[in-house]
This record gives structure tokens, C-alpha cells and sequence, in this order.
């Protein structure tokens, strides 16, 4: 029993740990040096341990920004659930999570350049592909929430429900983009509710 509860709390312990070293991962994106790599003697040095002791917790950097994107992805899609459980109107479901996604960004610098793939110029070539997988999600849970509106609702949509998820996508991307050129000095769903006037019409 006590050799159990000590494995326990040296598990807990590596957790605890890699979740720190995932926290001070974000700040340093969120930072004013966010646009800069990413090095482990910087991260260890952010983290308080030695190079050594950071790859005892994630054996690379690539594994790193792997916890991390799935850190937002869990994030991002639980507050997205949580948002389609309260909302039964099929416009107002892609309204609100069209807004949360953008807010989000709004919120989260660092890992918005992240998800522009800013952050990764100079980082593995799988981690794009891992951001890309993101983005496919997104549009599969736009998707399913637009599909779902014949049966809720009875009415069908002009154009393929597909065509228009790809469409929002690309509008969460673009402003993303636009966020992190402007340096976040110009807010990603600024002037949303004159934007949605756009979409609006494909729910009338």
C-alpha cells in the first residue's frame, strides 16, 4: 500500500510537472518574444530546471508542442460542447461557437500563433499537420451542428452544409491570421456582429 501511494505521488508529481513546463510554454508564446523560438535551454531556464530534467518530463521539444495543441483542443471543444448543450437554434449554435472560437483567440496570443503556425517556422513538420487536424475538427463540429438542422429544425440549407463549415473555417483562420500580424493590436472578433450580417442570411 505504501509503495503504491508513493508511485502515486511520484506519477502526480510528473504531471504536475509537465503541466508547469506546458504553463510557462504558453506564457513565453504570449509573450512580447512570442514570435521567437522556442529553445529548450530557454524553456528549462523559464522552467527553474536543467535541460536533462525538462526531457525527463517530455522527450522532445516536438512532444511538447504535441501536449500543448491537445491542451487547447480539449479546452477549446469542451467550452464548444458546453455552449451547443445550452443553445437549441441551429444559427445561434454557429453564431456562439463562431464567437467563442474567435474570443478565444482574442484571449490567447501565444496559442494563436500556435494555430497560424507561427509559433512552429522552425519546429518539426509533423506539428503543422497536428494544427491541421485542429482545424478539421473545427469543421467537422460545424459541420455536424449545421447537418443536424433538418432534423431539429426541418429546413435544409441552400449549398451543402460542408461548403459552408469550410466556409467559417476559413474565416476563423483568416482572422486568426490577421490577429497575429497586427501584432494583437487589432482584436480578432472586432466588428464580429457586422461580420455575422454576412452569414446570417444562409439560416433564412
Amino acid at each position: 500500500m505504501a509503495e503504491q501511494t508513493h508511485n502515486q505521488i511520484i506519477k502526480r508529481s510528473k504531471q504536475e510537472r509537465r503541466q508547469q513546463v506546458l504553463t510557462v510554454l504558453t506564457h513565453m508564446l504570449h509573450s512580447e518574444r512570442g514570435m521567437e523560438r522556442v529553445t529548450t535551454a530557454r524553456l528549462a531556464a523559464e522552467v527553474g530546471v536543467s535541460e536533462a530534467a525538462l526531457y525527463r518530463y517530455f522527450p522532445s521539444k516536438t512532444k511538447m508542442f504535441e501536449a500543448l495543441i491537445e491542451s487547447i483542443e480539449i479546452t477549446l471543444f469542451n467550452r464548444i460542447t458546453q455552449s451547443i448543450k445550452s443553445e437549441t437554434n441551429t444559427m445561434n449554435r454557429v453564431h456562439n461557437m463562431l464567437q467563442m472560437v474567435l474570443d478565444f483567440a482574442r484571449k490567447n496570443p501565444g496559442i494563436t500563433r500556435v494555430l497560424t503556425g507561427h509559433a512552429l517556422m522552425f519546429e518539426d513538420a509533423e506539428l503543422q499537420m497536428r494544427v491541421a487536424q485542429f482545424f478539421d475538427r473545427l469543421e467537422f463540429q460545424f459541420t455536424n451542428i449545421l447537418q443536424m438542422r433538418k432534423l431539429r429544425e426541418g429546413k435544409a440549407f441552400a449549398v451543402d452544409e460542408r461548403i459552408i463549415a469550410s466556409h467559417l473555417v476559413t474565416i476563423c483562420e483568416g482572422q486568426f491570421m490577421r490577429y497575429v500580424r497586427a501584432n494583437f493590436r487589432q482584436m480578432s472578433n472586432q466588428h464580429f456582429e457586422q461580420q455575422w450580417r454576412f452569414i446570417e442570411p444562409l439560416f433564412l
